[in-house]
């Protein structure tokens, strides 16, 4: 359609592990081989998805396989994945710092990409040198950057060291002006990869804003961070990169679910010690996991969203007036809420407590987990940091997550609805 604007067909990107130059001679004259023969690349027909925790005997892996997607005109999109997922890899492609192993790609208007700090930067040159070089290479003319030469210098906020050469700038400064002239330059697409991962709040807002009036403007944006909630305020559509392929695309805060979703669930089960009748524990917790209020395993949290929390403990011998306790300390180790069961009589067996959080919103961040086991108010069992309650920054709620982050302070006692039952 004529306001596609980015149109990638079955693009694959495969990478040789190793050292480059170590036994490349040999594949080299096997693939020419094969090309004087007319058949397919032998090495194409091999390699595995980049998991980068597991190791493997082949010296292929596909960074990316068969990613078809089409981006139209004015769209803001936002690529999410963990890192190793093919994000860079695919923006790189885009912006052909490299080529695609297989497959095509159709760009209509001019690409000003950020991929990293500096990028396209000559050490050597002066800062104001590099901003002439950058809208060269964009192909505008002298007067054109003239014309934006003021509002970049301005937006950047080094206007006392736009003399001074690049090599001399800290990494704060390198994207200052590197996404200043980006951001100003006419381009039609911009493609920004981790922008907001180097400088300090007050910019990366500066940014944020920035890049809402160019997709306003009705230029494209394509946005990589790991920063979730930047991403849902700025993109409207999403495309979610697992192992090298598309999982999946679609509306932003659906992709961002399933992207959150979507992570390992044995990250939100933790495994502690366990104990026989000989150890002379009478009761001790030995799993917990972390859940949606579905009791749906998972990693992450988005603030504003209910959770609970789910133990399973075991008692050798029959334990009157039992209570069970759960605390949330921050990483300042300093308690944000303790909650415990009601006093009960339990005998002998297993069983699993839910402590259920519907009310009660955390600021975004890392919250550790602790657990308690008591019987007449004699403590049978206290481990701290059994697990963590991760909250991220995007909200579920259409609630403004800066103002929670300001509204969650002081300590709370037994607000969770905390119920026990026998597991069978």
């Amino acid at each position: 359609m004529s306001d596609t604007v980015i149109k990638i067909e079955n693009i694959s990107k495969q990478y040789r592990l190793g050292q480059i130059g170590s036994g490349t001679l040999t594949h080299d004259i096997n693939r020419w081989w094969h090309k004087v023969k007319g058949k397919e690349d032998p090495y194409l027909r091999i390699g595995e998805v980049n998991t980068r925790d597991k190791k493997s005997d082949s010296q292929y892996v596909w960074a990316l396989k068969d990613i078809n997607f089409d981006i139209k005109k004015g769209d803001s999109v936002g690529i999410i994945g963990k890192n190793g997922a093919g994000k860079s890899t695919l923006l790189k492609i885009l912006s052909r710092v490299t080529g695609p192993t297989t497959g095509s790609f159709k760009v209509k208007g001019r690409i000003a990409s950020l991929l990293e700090v500096g990028t396209g930067f000559h050490p050597e040159l002066t800062g104001k040198e590099n901003i002439y070089m950058n809208g060269a290479i964009l192909g505008m003319t002298r007067l054109e950057i003239m014309s934006k030469f003021d509002e970049i210098v301005a937006f950047s906020g080094i206007e006392r060291y736009i003399d001074t050469p690049a090599k001399r700038y800290s990494s704060g400064m390198y994207v200052r002006l590197a996404f200043a002239v980006a951001a100003h330059l006419n381009s039609e697409i911009l493609i920004a990869d981790e922008v907001l991962a180097v400088g300090d709040l007050e910019f990366q807002k500066k940014c944020l804003g920035k890049m809402k009036d160019i997709a306003m403007e009705g230029r494209t944006v394509l946005f990589v961070s790991h920063n979730m909630a930047a991403v849902q305020r700025l993109c409207t559509t999403g495309i979610f990169l697992k192992n090298g392929k598309i999982n999946s695309t679609g509306d932003i805060s659906s992709v961002i679910s399933q992207y959150l979703a979507s992570s390992d669930a044995i990250l939100s089960v933790y495994n502690l010690p366990t104990y026989t009748e000989a150890d002379n524990m009478d009761a001790f917790a030995y799993t917990l996991q972390v859940e949606d209020t579905k009791g749906n395993l998972i990693n992450e949290i988005p603030v504003g969203k209910s959770w609970q929390i789910r133990v399973k403990f075991k008692l050798h011998k029959n334990l009157p007036h039992f209570i069970i306790g759960l605390g949330l300390v921050n990483n300042l180790d300093i308690s944000i809420r303790t909650s415990w069961s009601k006093e009960v009589d339990l005998e002998k067996g297993d069983y699993e407590v839910v402590f259920k959080e519907e009310n009660l919103m955390l600021a975004s961040g890392k919250y550790h987990i602790n657990i308690g086991l008591s019987s007449y108010q004699r403590t049978v069992q206290y481990i701290e940091d059994v697990g963590s309650l991760n909250i991220s920054d995007v909200t579920d709620s259409g609630l403004d997550a800066s103002i929670i982050r300001t509204s969650r302070t002081g300590f709370f006692l037994n607000p969770m609805d905390v119920k026990i039952s026998t597991i069978k």
